[in-house]
């Protein structure tokens, strides 16, 4: 790889941005030039560095990169900024607070000839990498559904979304991702318990171009967290774990019966379990490393501005349905 080393700016020091500056200082080729919030570091992230109060400022610094933490409300401005000054830049999921603005930062960053790419992390958990390595190379054959589970506890980071653009975005973007094919068509039911303005709760179905259909649970109002990724197939079905990074498959087995009525039946019957051992490396630090990689023409394996307002949009339409529900009541 290139010797070049980019100089990184990291803009919003919450609680996503100390973690990014923690992988940035730790990644080869990436050096943490500078760092900015307009509402300080709560969290010691500059260590010594000066705070910057804005993103002119940050790219008054001399960056070649930006990494974009702020609230999701802020991406449209500081990334149309970013865009103007040609800086290649990674923001945080989801990639803006309306697909007007998404669209308006597609065109920017495609207008200067910029990196521009999404943080949709769980592309690179270990456990999805490994799945959809094994779904390419047709160890399920035919998919016929992917199904997710994001569900715990209420993140105190969150301020300016509800769970589905919050959450549910990592789900509609590594189904996708996984299934190599978009939405189209989704509805899901949504509520409100925390008492906050957005929602919390989310039940979601869909289905991709290819036929596959899918299933999401997304909350944060549960005791419990869970991070489950379940794809099933003609020969089995593959469970993820994103948080452990574990990955198993449960194939269907083939066993023959002299009992008419259950061989007649065309289903699958339990069949051997296996459990993958897999490299396990930090995702954010792989994702660091991608875009690192994209900006220097080394590979092109980034989440891009244009996926995330994919994804962005499919939130969107979820929300929508929530808003439409049929009422059988009258029907």
């Amino acid at each position: 790889m290139s010797v070049t080393e980019l100089r990184v700016g990291l803009i919003g020091l919450g609680m996503m941005g100390r973690h990014h500056a923690r992988v940035i200082r730790e990644v080869d080729g990436l050096t943490l030039a500078a760092v900015a919030d307009a509402a300080g570091d709560p969290h010691g992230v500059a260590d010594g560095m000066p705070v910057l109060g804005s993103v002119a400022e940050l790219i008054d610094a001399g960056i070649d990169t930006a990494v974009c933490t702020v609230p999701t409300g802020m991406h449209e401005e500081v990334g149309l900024a970013l865009a103007d000054a040609g800086i290649h830049t990674l923001i945080e999921k989801p990639i803006a607070h309306s697909i007007e603005a998404g669209n308006r930062l597609v065109e920017a960053f495609t207008a200067n000839g910029l990196i521009g790419a999404v943080g949709h992390i769980e592309r690179y958990n270990p456990a999805l990498q490994s799945l959809r390595e094994r779904m390419a190379a047709g160890e399920l054959d035919d998919i016929y559904q992917i199904a997710t589970r994001r569900q715990g506890p209420f993140p105190a980071r969150i301020a300016d979304v509800g769970v589905v653009k919050d959450l549910a975005t990592h789900d509609i973007d590594l189904t996708a991702w996984l299934a190599k094919s978009e939405y189209t068509s989704v509805a899901a039911q949504v509520t409100t318990r925390s008492g906050r303005a957005h929602e919390d709760m989310v039940a979601a179905t869909g289905r991709l171009a290819n036929g596959t259909i899918t299933n999401h649970l997304v909350n944060w109002l549960s005791p419990m967290k869970e991070r489950v990724t379940v794809v099933t197939g003609e020969k089995g079905a593959f469970v993820a774990d994103t948080l452990t990074a574990d990955l198993t498959f449960y194939a269907n087995a083939v066993i023959s019966t002299e009992w008419e009525s259950v061989a007649n039946f065309r289903g699958v019957a339990e069949g051997d379990v296996t459990r993958f051992a897999i490299q396990k490396r930090e995702p954010l630090r792989v994702e660091h490393e991608k875009f690192r990689d994209a900006v220097l023409g080394v590979s092109y394996d980034v989440v891009t501005l244009q996926e995330g307002l994919n994804t962005l949009r499919t939130a969107e339409d979820l929300l929508l349905t929530a808003r439409q529900p049929v009422d059988m009541r009258s029907a």
